[in-house]
Order: C-alpha cells, then sequence, then structure tokens
C-alpha cells in the first residue's frame, strides 16, 4: 500500500477520538516518510528520534539510562525466510550466521572475541535471529563511552555489508546449522508446522520455516548466499535501533558515520508473493506426535487486515480485545473447576506476516479429553457470541486493563533499556506507531468512554467468522475414528443449546486485619548496601532496600521453616508439587478466581515455592498496593485454600509433564540425572507417573501445614518504597500473627548432598525422540558457597573460559554441536555441594567426539595458564552482567533474602566485582588442577531409545 494510501485512510479514520489524543496527533508528515506515523492520526513517542540516512536506512533513536550508562542496540534487515526463494530455504537464516564469520575487515574468529574484550557474552549480549520477515543484529552496551559503541556499530557495518562469506566458512557452519536444526526438532516444533500447513495451505508462510530445508543447507553453493544478500542486505532496509544512556545527538553522528557511505551493491531483492486466503469448508487435521501436549485449536481464516495503524484501529481492537479477555477469564474459571473439562483454554487473534488473520480457540487436555475439551470451548466461544459479554464482566476488563496502563504511565521514566529497545523493533517490523505509555491511555480511555456490551460482541464475533472452522488436533496417541470422529465431535457440539452466563455475586476482600499492628523492636542500618533490618516482637524480620531502579516496582520474598531439609533423603515427596497448587488453591475463604474479581484493578502477585532451607512466598505490587500486597501473602502463609481442584488438574496432567520431557535429549536428562547427580538423594528425584498417582491433597495439606507452622519469618522488600512504608505494611500483617516456634528440627541426614563418584564411561541414559538426536554431558565436583562465596565466583569463571574454549572447539572449529556449554553451581545449602560441567547436544556419533575434546579442553586447563586476553573475555562479560544486575531489584531481592543466616552478605555483595578481579591466568590453572580432576568427572550420554544398547 503506498503511503498517500495510508494517508488517505489515516484521515477517513479515528476522528471522533482525535480529541482524546494531545495536539500532535493532528500533525502530519511528509507522503515520502516511511514510518508508520506517516500514515496514522496516532503520534509517536516524541522522546524517540526518528530519522532517515540519504541511502534509504533509517534510525529510530531513543535516550534512556535505566540501567545507568548501557545501551541496547538492534540492526534490522527488512527480509526473513519469507523472501527465499525455493532453492535459499534457509539461507536467510544461515546468512544471519555467516554475518559473525569473518569481514571485509574483521577476521573470522576475531569478531566475538573483539566483543568479549568489550565485556558482551555470546548470546546474552550479542545474537542475533531470523524470523519470516525480519532478520535483526543484536548487541546489548555495558558501557556507551566512545570505544564500545564506535566498535559496536563498526561490527554491525561490517555485518551488513561486508560479509565475507568464505567458502571454507560456509562449509565449516553447514555442520552448526544442522545441528541447531536437530537441536530444535522438536515436537512442538513439528506442531507448528502442521498448523501452519492447516491454516495456510498454498500460502508461502507455510513453507518457509526459518530453520529452512536441510539439502538446502547442505549443497547451496556460495553464489546463492551472496545473491541473497545482496539483495537484501541493503540500506533501504535496514533499521539502527539505539536506546540507552547517551547524548542522541552524538549517537545520531556516529550512526551516520557508521552507515551513510553504505550503498547498495545490487538491485532490490523482489517481494514475496504470500498468496492469498483461499475458499475453505470445515475440515479437520490431526497430528499424532509423541511426547505432545494433548491440544484441540479451531481456528477460522480471514484476509490479512492491512489498514494501517490509526486511533480507529485501535479502538478496533481494543473493543475486540476487551471480549477476547472476558472468553479467556471463562475458560480460566472453567480450568480452574472440580474436574475440569481441560487443564488450560485460551481464545485469541492473530496476523500471520501479512498472509492471514486467524481467529482461535484452543485447549489443552489429558489423553482421553479430547470429547470434554472440544465441547466445553465449543460451548463457551458459542455463549460468548450467542449472548455477548454481561455489563460487569466488560467493567472488570476495562478497569484492569486501565490499571495496567495507568501504571504503565507512572512506571514510563523508568522503562528498561532492553525493553524499550525491543519494542521499537517489534513496532517498526509490525508497521506501527511507537506510542508513549501516556498515547496508549489516552487512546484506550478514548475508546471505552461510553462503551456498551453490544460493541464489544459486535468486535468479538467477527474474531469467528470466516474460512473454516478448521480444526487441529495434536496428540501422542491416535485418535480413535480419526478425522472424521473428531468432525462429528464437533458438529455434535454445535447443535448443542447453549444458555446466557449466570451473574457473580459481589464479593468483598476478607483478609484486611491481621490483629493489632505491631511496632518494630529493633532497627539497623547497613549503610554499605544501602539496607535497614528490622525486627519485631514476634520474631518477623524485616530486610528494606529502597531503590529508584524501577518506578512503581516493589518486589516481594517471604522466607519461613526449613524447606527440603524438613524432607527425607530416601523418598520423594509430594511436596514437589506444592508450586503447582499452593496459589492455585486460593486461599481459605476465596478461590483463586475470587480472589482475582475481588482485587480487580490492584496489582499484586503470589508465588509459592519449596527452597533448601525455606518455604517462599513471593509477590511483585506497586507502592499504593503495598499494603494489600503484604495482606495478601500474610493470607497464603495462614490460611491457603490447598483446595483439590488443583492438585487432582496436576495428578492428571503430570503423566504428559514426563512423556513431554522424555521426548528431547534435554527434558529427558533433566528427569533422569536430578536424583543421579545427588547420589540417589530423592529429595531431588523428579517424581515418577507411580508416585504421582500414589499422593493425596490431603498428604501435601498435611505436609505444608506442617512444615509452614513454626520458624521465624523473614521478610525482604526491595524497589519503589521507603523504609516507613515497608515497616507499616509488614507491622500491620506478619508482624501482628502470634509468636512463632522455633524451626522445625531437620530430617535425619537431610543436611547432606553428595556429587556422585566419577564415571570412567559415560553412563548410558535415553530419550523417546528422534534418533539422530543426543546430548552428553560431563561434570566435576567443586566447592558450595555455604559460608563463603569466593571460591564459588572463581569457579564460575573458571566455568567462562571454558566456554569460550567449547564454543571456539565443539562448536565452530568441528561443528559437534549448536550450542555448546558450561557452567557452574554451588549450594548455599549443603556443605561440598557443587560442580562445573559442559554439555551439548549432539548426534550420536559425535558422543564419542564430544566427550574426547570435552576431555582434551580440561587437560589444556590444568597442563597450560591461559593468556591474559582470553581470562579478559571470560571475566569482563562477567563483571558487566553483574554491574547489570545489581541495577536491578532483582539482584538484590535474591541477596538479601539470607541476610539473617549469612551475616557476611553485605561484604560479599560489595566484593563480588574485586573477587573477580582479583583473578590471574595462575589462579584459573590452580582451579582447573584443583577441580578437573579426570578421575572426578561424572559422564552421561543421552541417546533415542530406540537405538540398540552396546554390548556389554
Amino acid at each position: 500500500m503506498s503511503n498517500a494510501r495510508r494517508l488517505l485512510l489515516a484521515a477517513a479514520s479515528g476522528l471522533a477520538l482525535l480529541s482524546a489524543l494531545p495536539a500532535a496527533a493532528q500533525t502530519t508528515a511528509e507522503p515520502s516518510d516511511p514510518w508508520a506515523q506517516a500514515a496514522s492520526d496516532i503520534p509517536a513517542d516524541s522522546n524517540v528520534r526518528f530519522g532517515i540516512l540519504p541511502n534509504g536506512m533509517r534510525y529510530a533513536i531513543l535516550r534512556n539510562a535505566t540501567p545507568p550508562g548501557q545501551a541496547s542496540l538492534r540492526l534490522r534487515i527488512d527480509a526473513g525466510s519469507l523472501m527465499e526463494e525455493e532453492n535459499q530455504r534457509g539461507l536467510a537464516h544461515f546468512m544471519e550466521h555467516m554475518a559473525f564469520n569473518g569481514t571485509t575487515n574483521i577476521p573470522e574468529n576475531e569478531l566475538l572475541a573483539i566483543l568479549e574484550r568489550l565485556g558482551l557474552a555470546f548470546g546474552a549480549d550479542t545474537n542475533a535471529q531470523t524470523g519470516f520477515d525480519q532478520t535483526f543484529y543484536q548487541l546489548d552496551l555495558p558501557r556507551t563511552n566512545d570505544e564500545t559503541v564506535d566498535t559496536a556499530l563498526r561490527i554491525m557495518r561490517e555485518q551488513v555489508s561486508e560479509a565475507l562469506m568464505a567458502p571454507d566458512q560456509i562449509e565449516a557452519e553447514r555442520g552448526v546449522i544442522q545441528g541447531e536444526e536437530r537441536t530444535r526438532n522438536s515436537p512442538g516444533l513439528r506442531a507448528l508446522i502442521a498448523q501452519l500447513a492447516l491454516l495456510g495451505p498454498g500460502q508461502r508462510v507455510s513453507s518457509r520455516i526459518p530453520i529452512g530445508d536441510m539439502e538446502v543447507i547442505r549443497t547451496a553453493p556460495r553464489e546463492r548466499f551472496v545473491n541473497f544478500y545482496e539483495a537484501y542486505y541493503r540500506p533501504s532496509r535496514a533499521t539502527m535501533i539505539a536506546v540507552g544512556d547517551f547524548d542522541v545527538d552524538q549517537m545520531e553522528a556516529k550512526i551516520r558515520g557508521a552507515f551513510e557511505s553504505w550503498q547498495p551493491s545490487a538491485p532490490d531483492g523482489p517481494e514475496p508473493d504470500l498468496g492469498t486466503v483461499a475458499p475453505r469448508d470445515a475440515e479437520t487435521r490431526i497430528l499424532v506426535e509423541p511426547g505432545v501436549q494433548s491440544s484441540i485449536q479451531i481456528n477460522w481464516i480471514q484476509s490479512p487486515d492491512l489498514d494501517p495503524d490509526t486511533v480507529d484501529e485501535r479502538a478496533s481492537r481494543i473493543r475486540r480485545g476487551l471480549g477476547l479477555a472476558v472468553l479467556n477469564r471463562r475458560l480460566g474459571e472453567l480450568a480452574r473447576a472440580d474436574n475440569p473439562p481441560f487443564i488450560s483454554g485460551s481464545a485469541g487473534a492473530q496476523s500471520w506476516v501479512d498472509s492471514f488473520d486467524v481467529g482461535t480457540i484452543s485447549a489443552n487436555f489429558n489423553p482421553g479429553g479430547l470429547q470434554r475439551a472440544l465441547e466445553a470451548i465449543e460451548q463457551e466461544k458459542r455463549r460468548l457470541v450467542e449472548f455477548g459479554v454481561t455489563q460487569a464482566e466488560l467493567a472488570r476488563e476495562i478497569t484492569d486493563n486501565r490499571t495496567a496502563l495507568q501504571n504503565a504511565v507512572a512506571a514510563a521514566a523508568t522503562r528498561t533499556t532492553t525493553g524499550l529497545a525491543a519494542g521499537l523493533l517489534n513496532s517498526i517490523n509490525d508497521d506501527r506507531v511507537f506510542t508513549a505509555p501516556q498515547t496508549n491511555l489516552d487512546i484506550f480511555n478514548a475508546a471505552v468512554e461510553g462503551l456498551t456490551p453490544a460493541a464489544v460482541d459486535t468486535a468479538v464475533r467477527a474474531v469467528f467468522e470466516g474460512q473454516g472452522p478448521l480444526a487441529l488436533v495434536v496428540t501422542p496417541e491416535p485418535i480413535e475414528g480419526g478425522e472424521a470422529a473428531v468432525t462429528a465431535m464437533l458438529a455434535a457440539s454445535q447443535a448443542v443449546p447453549v444458555t446466557a452466563r449466570a451473574e457473580q455475586a459481589a464479593l468483598e476482600w476478607p483478609y484486611a486485619s491481621f490483629g493489632a499492628a505491631a511496632q518494630p523492636t529493633g532497627r539497623q542500618e547497613i549503610a554499605e548496601i544501602g539496607t535497614t533490618v528490622v525486627t519485631f516482637a514476634n520474631g518477623t524480620r524485616l530486610v528494606v532496600k529502597p531503590t529508584d531502579f524501577r518506578d512503581e516496582q516493589i518486589l516481594i520474598s517471604v522466607r519461613t521453616g526449613i524447606g527440603e531439609l524438613g524432607l527425607s533423603p530416601e523418598r520423594p515427596d509430594i511436596q514437589s508439587l506444592a508450586g503447582f497448587t499452593y496459589t492455585a488453591g486460593g486461599l481459605g475463604r476465596l478461590t483463586a478466581d475470587e480472589l482475582a474479581r475481588v482485587l480487580s484493578g490492584r496489582i499484586y502477585g503470589a508465588n509459592f515455592s519449596v527452597g533448601g532451607d525455606s518455604y517462599q512466598l513471593s509477590g511483585a505490587t506497586r507502592p499504593q498496593d503495598l499494603q494489600l500486597e503484604m495482606q495478601i501473602l500474610t493470607a497464603y502463609l495462614t490460611d491457603p485454600g490447598l483446595r483439590p481442584a488443583p492438585f487432582e488438574q496436576i495428578k492428571a496432567f503430570f503423566p504428559q509433564i514426563l512423556a513431554q520431557q522424555m521426548a528431547t535429549p534435554g527434558g529427558a536428562f533433566a528427569i533422569q540425572s536430578s536424583s543421579l547427580l545427588a547420589s540417589g538423594d530423592a529429595r531431588q528425584a523428579f517424581p515418577t507417573a507411580a508416585d504421582i498417582a500414589g499422593w493425596t491433597n490431603e498428604q501435601l495439606k498435611a505436609g505444608l501445614t506442617a512444615g509452614l507452622a513454626s520458624g521465624p519469618i523473614e521478610v525482604v522488600i526491595v524497589g519503589d518504597t521507603t523504609v516507613d512504608d515497608a515497616v507499616a505494611a509488614v507491622g500491620s500483617t506478619l508482624a501482628a500473627l502470634p509468636t512463632r516456634g522455633p524451626a522445625a528440627p531437620h530430617a535425619p541426614g537431610a543436611d547432606v548432598l553428595r556429587f556422585p563418584a566419577g564415571t570412567p564411561e559415560p553412563i548410558r541414559l535415553t530419550h523417546n525422540g528422534p534418533a539422530e538426536q543426543a546430548l552428553g554431558y560431563v561434570a566435576w565436583p567443586t566447592a558450595d558457597s555455604v559460608e563463603d562465596e569466593t571460591e564459588a565466583r572463581r569457579v564460575n569463571l573458571l566455568s567462562a573460559v571454558m566456554e569460550l574454549r567449547v564454543l571456539a572447539r565443539i562448536r565452530e572449529e568441528l561443528a559437534l554441536a549448536y550450542s555448546p556449554g558450561s557452567g557452574s553451581s554451588a549450594s548455599d545449602v549443603y556443605a561440598n555441594y557443587g560442580s562445573i560441567y559442559v554439555t551439548a547436544q549432539t548426534t550420536p556419533e559425535n558422543q564419542g567426539p564430544f566427550f574426547t575434546e570435552v576431555d582434551a579442553i580440561a587437560a589444556s586447563l590444568r597442563d597450560t595458564p591461559i593468556t591474559e586476553d582470553e581470562l579478559n573475555r571470560a571475566r569482563t562479560p562477567q563483571v558487566e552482567a553483574l554491574r547489570r544486575s545489581q541495577a536491578g531489584n532483582d539482584y538484590w531481592l535474591s541477596m538479601l533474602g539470607e541476610l539473617s543466616s549469612r551475616p557476611n552478605t553485605p561484604g560479599e555483595i560489595t566484593s563480588h566485582i574485586s573477587d573477580l578481579e582479583a583473578v590471574t591466568p595462575a589462579d584459573i590453572q590452580a582451579l582447573a588442577q584443583r577441580y578437573l580432576v579426570p578421575s572426578k568427572a561424572w559422564r552421561a550420554s543421552v541417546v533415542s531409545a530406540s537405538l540398540p544398547a552396546p554390548a556389554q
């Protein structure tokens, strides 16, 4: 669509809503302006500088200081797998890889090394991604000094205009791509391919999965890479996004200096013919895929809505979204009911890369539950279509949406740099105006002013019109009667009359008082970490750290009891299910759905977990809801619902979880190694289907009630609050409770975990996925972090050095695996329990070479000191990641959680960076000699169960 046409459409739409927007909304741009706001009556965020270079390259620059001193760069190319010819399938993604494998002025192995020296970690800070309609390159910069920014821009410019695509490097990378395809070839991906085949037959999107065709990957000559690169990597298709703590004028000048001279070397590539939505009758497909989650989706297909992003268009989407929110809430209530018809259900509307729009209603269910799930979603959808939403339901969704938008406005000044960069990237890819939070709120308020249920009904009904219905069943086992049976189920359900939904009774919040508010009995300031510790008479201890990292964000954790230490190491414990059921069961006087209804318009959270030495409740809120959040967490501690419905649901669902995990090497390893790596400690074991089948909700309730009944309460509050507000909120809730008894003694032997003995030959584990998938794992025992984290930090740095070598040798040189990695862990509960490991997904035939290379890497680290450069390439990204973390509330919530049991915590926090900076190459060699002992290496190989076991 031309810009002129867009402008005409924009002028004709949304006029009634313009008065609700800032005056800037009525300004227009020149028709030659390619930005979405040029064709819209919606104002772009005025803090973003949008520009175009003379060569046609666009840029969007936004200053943002959260976190301070850092920046995010995204270089988007307006081309993805949809642009590939048949004999190029997969080359858009392959080309993304080749952009890291040598350019005119940067040798093949030097690009990542340059960035590592600047503090960027491969994967976390340096990455790229190819989709159907775009490819983007990502650099998250730890600093915004000239050296870092200039180097980053130079590298990105080289990647998009100077990639060498040397024949030997193409040959070397073929194995890496095949390894990536092997790694990503999961039941979920195969289900997506089946879905696109059903929804878009004959359209390009159904045959252009970005990973591509492996025959093309194996054989495509260099010429095809060059053709794609020159046709689509060109300034007119490029957009630079820069967000961070920098001067906008200076960043603009740097972008111009880096990219203005870029000129295309070949004609522009053609836009792909995406095809059209064909007339469709009702159709049913079944995909039988062992290890997949059982699901049913019913779809309606329409031609894509290609109208520009305008006020009227957004208002239409808001009306539709409110109706879908009502339907999704109804489906959620059905899923949480006693004897639910499905595990989870959802409805939505989606546009697939300008190819088609689809309205969908779907459900996940347990095997054997297809008919009930299908009937429930079909009839609930029809109930909404026939009878509409109620005024109370609409009011609730408006309130919740408005609250979220208002909170976004209040927190706008401290939006994260990475989040803003992602938002700009998505808006550009979707050809939507990037708007300020206040504009979003204004548009929403104008759209819902005087909004009636009838208007919402009209909008949401349109979602389920169009071609179809097209039903897709994804199942791990065949459906009796096949597609005809499913079609008959759907027809039978459509013939069942539905009735209007009953009104729900009004509710009051019953947990506003826990007794007389308590006053502090002690208060200690810890100046070096900006923290205050407050004690109360009933034993409650509060740690508060006010921060200005994120406006309107407060994070809270509540710890009590002894957690895992109270469980027997001899048998799996039912408490492993508590994280699935505890908060899902609601409160004693409110179900989870009633709680959500009575607290509509408030911002709160509640999560529960069983830790190594405590039980933990946690949540996130904003300053005006802090008191409520503490009431919620206190209610969950003192009066949890622990209703049977969530327990029965997870109990019925658990066999599918096991099957899904066992369908991939990584999942199978996680299940089978959890106990092995703890020398058989049953608390670490993944429960079996037989374990789950024998457990009851009453057992779970009894165990949790006993575990939570004693022990002091430790509260940590971090974020946009004051010490006085935190003291008042805790004083009237947890500190107002009766004094609790001392923590229970730990179970016999429960304070010990042991790493397993070394295995000269890998232990053979199996998965149920494709025969070509395998996983190798090598681990060595190391140190804990119970008393002191210094050694664990040094070991983690050793693992970072190992990762550099693993990536260079196992991925780049030998192409044995797509994403090999190294890491370390150190227990803060169990003495002498920690490990350092290397793992990779390979082919079965590459398992032997993998183990050989890991042994060789370990030996080289033991035998020869590393270079100072290699140490800095491993250490600098760790230091910069730590600095980034320390500018966020999550880091402090985690670090302060054990302040009472670890009095040296302040020193450990302040010394973390200096601990890393003090490590020398000789220290790394000494650590390798101490821990990478060949006889202590525990090895495992995960291969398909379809492969014969080796002869003994």
